[in-house]
């Protein structure tokens, strides 16, 4: 066993488990783990050319966290971040409680005071009541690490947190004085079974069987289908079933295809409905507020056994994780199914229809379009907390899994500028495009800074209405134009730009606006911002959150 400080029994336990880039932000109670970082890093250049873990270091906490939580939603992988305790860790608690609504694997590294002072209340820098608490309050799994020699244990356990069941953030705590104690310590990763539920074959085959025999199947995709989209794909097109994507499923199946379809859609096909697959969705919409009646037989695919009691009991519960599950799924209709005509002709009247409600919504569609076409099909996509993003969730052709990165149920004001970010550093070769308000993009407009230092080139383009917009039209229509705290100040956002060292540009129209992506896409050495200038924009609402269209039953929530 090798004599290590806590801090580089910490880097070697996360360089085993493959982690390649870390966002954070130094401190004092973390000074050992960045002193062991260094020494790690400057260590391996000579042996490992791509040197190491690669530090991205923030200008705010919050930054370091949604950036992590960017590098997690586009990969499926562990996005790290470490910072201090006390308000930094506070800092990313919108990340975190983000992460977890998006089912999220993030780890949060975060320092604490001496262990001999915790809870003791004696004012020390940094010091809260109980931070050990509040991160299990916000995280999946939370723990201290109490002594160097439990750093590898501790670290794959939460690896085996993040990799076992839901897929949500953790987090470790590490004291100063452990990070500086020197102890004998076995670096080698634990080897830590990561546990996945067995197959319940007889329940899929009743399942296949309901599906078989329904009229009018439906299946609704969420953030927990984007590694099966090949099965998901293979059983619509078998059962000619249309495939409903929610926020977190956009690009599950591409949106080109005929079979694909958004929330305003589903709704359309909802009251004919004979059987719904859900996979990797908590069907919140549909169950709670389009109704349910005793017709209606759901089946739901997920690895949260909890889910199964939400809302509304499915007829048929299959936990485990959506690829295997799909996969035995797909063989049992397999072999059940026949020849089924194409839909294609109705699908099409189906998307012409719901995209001629789209149409209304101007210039959001005029702006959606024109991101489409200067976004290169495997470009990501980051929503915001704006107009244009409100639309682009049911609106935004989407081609591949994994590139609409949204908050989901969240709803997280100001993450999309820096979230981008770590979409970026996970991608470096990638388009990334973000959109945000005016009022949401100054949340995280100091980590333009680090976009150029680090050299994460994304296009960011910004809509200035002058206003938080959303609330300040309902305070128009709904309060009896009672406004209140909605109207803004803001800089030339051009001139911002090129004052951090990015580019800045300006499209006044939505014509304007490819060419200005495209010159941002082909500046590869520093982020571009785009500033569109924008009025008062048309409610996406009654889009976003459709009525009841099924009787109620005694079965409905």
């Amino acid at each position: 066993m090798a004599k290590l400080t806590g801090g580089e029994a910490l880097v070697l336990a996360l360089a085993a488990h493959g982690v390649e880039t870390l966002f954070g932000l130094p401190g004092v109670q973390n000074d050992y783990f960045y002193n062991a970082l260094y020494d790690f890093n400057t260590g391996v250049n000579a042996a490992r050319p791509t040197g190491g873990i690669r530090l991205i270091h923030t200008r705010h906490e919050q930054g370091a966290g949604y950036m992590a939580l960017g590098y997690a939603l586009s990969t499926g992988r562990a996005g790290v971040y470490n910072v201090v305790p006390g308000p930094g860790m506070l800092n990313t608690s919108a990340a975190l409680a983000t992460a977890y609504a998006c089912n999220a694997p993030v780890l949060c590294l975060t320092g604490q005071i001496r262990s001999d002072q915790i809870g003791r209340g004696f004012g020390m820098l940094h010091e809260l009541p109980d931070q050990l608490a509040l991160l299990r309050g916000l995280t999946k799994w939370a723990e201290r690490i109490r002594h160097p020699a439990q750093a590898p244990a501790l670290v794959a356990e939460a690896w085996r947190q993040m990799a076992t069941g839901r897929p949500r953030p953790v987090a470790l705590e590490v004291p100063l004085d452990v990070l500086a104690a020197r102890a004998e310590v076995d670096p080698a990763a634990p080897d830590l079974p990561v546990l996945s539920p067995p197959v319940d074959l007889e329940a899929v085959e009743d399942a296949a069987r309901l599906l078989v025999e329904a009229t009018h199947p439906l299946i609704f995709v969420g953030g927990g289908a984007q590694d099966a989209a090949d099965e998901v794909l293979a059983l619509a097109e078998l059962l000619q079933a249309p495939v409903i994507a929610t926020y977190n499923g956009r690009g599950v199946v591409d949106s080109r295809h005929y079979l694909s379809h958004t929330m305003p859609a589903g709704h359309r096909l909802w009251p004919k409905a004979d059987v719904v697959l859900g996979v990797g969705t908590r069907l919140l919409q549909p169950l709670m507020n389009w109704g349910v009646d005793d017709r209606l037989k759901v089946i739901r695919i997920d690895v949260d056994p909890e889910e199964m009691g939400r809302i509304v009991p499915p007829t048929i519960g299959l936990v485990g994780r959506s690829r295997p599950l799909l996969a035995a799924l797909l063989a049992a209709v397999e072999k059940m199914v026949g020849t089924r005509p194409s839909r294609q002709e109705e699908m099409a009247a189906l998307r012409a229809a719901v995209e001629a409600d789209f149409a209304r919504l101007q210039p959001q569609m005029a702006f959606l379009a024109a991101i489409r076409e200067a976004l290169p099909d495997d470009g990501f996509f980051v929503e915001e907390m704006t107009q244009v993003g409100y639309v682009a969730r049911f609106a935004l052709p989407i081609y591949r899994p994994r590139t609409y990165v949204s908050t989901g149920y969240q709803g997280t004001l100001g993450w999309g500028f820096a979230t981008g970010l770590g979409v970026k550093a996970a991608h470096p070769d990638r388009a990334v495009l973000t959109v945000s308000g005016d009022g949401g993009f100054l949340f995280t407009a100091s980590e333009l800074a680090t976009a150029v230092q680090h050299r994460l080139a994304t296009v960011n383009v910004v809509f200035n209405d002058g206003a938080y917009g959303n609330v300040r039209r309902m305070q128009k229509t709904q309060y009896g134009n009672r406004i209140i705290a909605t109207d803004l100040h803001n800089p030339d956002f051009v001139k911002l730009a090129e004052a951090f060292g990015a580019q800045g540009l300006r499209a006044e129209t939505p014509d304007e606006l490819p060419a200005a992506i495209r010159q941002g896409l082909a500046t590869v050495d520093r982020p571009t911002v785009i500033e569109v200038p924008v009025g008062e924009m048309p409610s996406p609402w009654s889009l976003s959150f459709a009525p009841r269209v099924r009787p109620v039953s005694q079965s409905s929530p």
